[in-house]
């Protein structure tokens, strides 16, 4: 398949051919294809009800899943998007969200009909989809074991795959994407949503899926962070550290952002 992104499309992402990898009960899936042209977009466009980021990959994918149960977790572009706020409500109130507006109804004139207020960062609280059948993740209090993922264990595969990004007309990014990462006893699957807004604010959003094979533990945990920019910029510049690099890489950032929400969700496998 290509460019059949939209609503009932996330079984058949995970059915086609990609990076596979099946180790311990659980197949492992990325696909890392072109953005989507034209036609497609038009398609995405017309069932999200919003103009489609710059970049939009909506034919790739990072899946987990458990063979034995079935049970799988997804993450691609057109379920993240679905995420974002359509109302205007979250829009973010700078003067350069008119000019993003205008280029939007520009660059996509003759596939939709008109812009509509929504979230022009695209900011998503995606965690990813799981399938609709039992069992499922579950609220927990029990973490992700970071100091088993701190061990010097090999990994034997690892990707990364980007879902959208947009440049928000040449005033910061929005990007998502995802790594995941195989070793032979665990694997961890990191989804990063990063904004940054020049000279307004800076926003991270990771989803961490961890999975024990031994035991088939399954944790899902999801992290918002968020500050001014000037704030951050500040912090940056009293540790001494090159401050415009430094705004370009959200791992030199995450630490530097509060924390706004967390959740924790856990399932065994059988």
């Amino acid at each position: 398949m290509n460019g059949q992104s939209g609503p009932n499309t996330q079984s058949l992402l995970r059915d086609e051919p990609g990076n596979v990898i099946t180790h311990r009960g659980f197949k492992i899936t990325t696909k890392k294809l072109p953005i989507l042209k034209a036609e497609p977009i038009e398609r995405m466009t017309s069932a999200l009800g919003i103009a489609p980021p710059e970049m939009i990959f909506g034919d790739n994918l990072a899946s987990i899943e458990h063979l034995a149960t079935g049970w799988s977790i997804d993450f691609t572009a057109f379920h993240a998007l679905k995420k974002v706020d359509k109302t205007g409500n979250s829009m973010l109130q700078v003067a350069h969200s008119k000019e993003w507006q205008s280029t939007r109804e520009k660059k996509h004139e003759g596939i939709t009909e008109v812009v509509k207020p929504f979230d022009w960062s695209y900011s998503t609280d995606y965690k990813g989809t799981e399938q609709p059948i039992p069992p499922h993740l579950e609220p927990s209090d029990t973490p992700i074991p970071i100091e088993l993922l701190k061990r010097p264990d090999p990994i034997i595969f690892f990707d990364e795959v980007m879902l959208y990004e947009d440049e928000m007309a040449d005033n910061g990014i929005t990007a998502l994407s995802c790594k995941v990462r195989v070793m032979p006893s665990r694997l961890l699957l990191l989804c990063r949503f990063f904004m940054r807004l020049d000279g307004v604010m800076l926003r991270i959003r990771d989803t961490r899926v961890f999975v024990e094979f031994e035991t088939g533990e399954v944790i899902r945990e999801y992290t918002a962070r968020e500050d001014s920019y000037e704030a951050v910029r500040q912090r940056l510049a009293m540790k001494g550290r090159d401050v415009p690099a430094q705004l370009r890489d959200p791992n030199g950032l995450v630490d530097l952002l509060p924390v706004l929400d967390k959740s924790l969700e856990r399932v065994i496998l059988g």
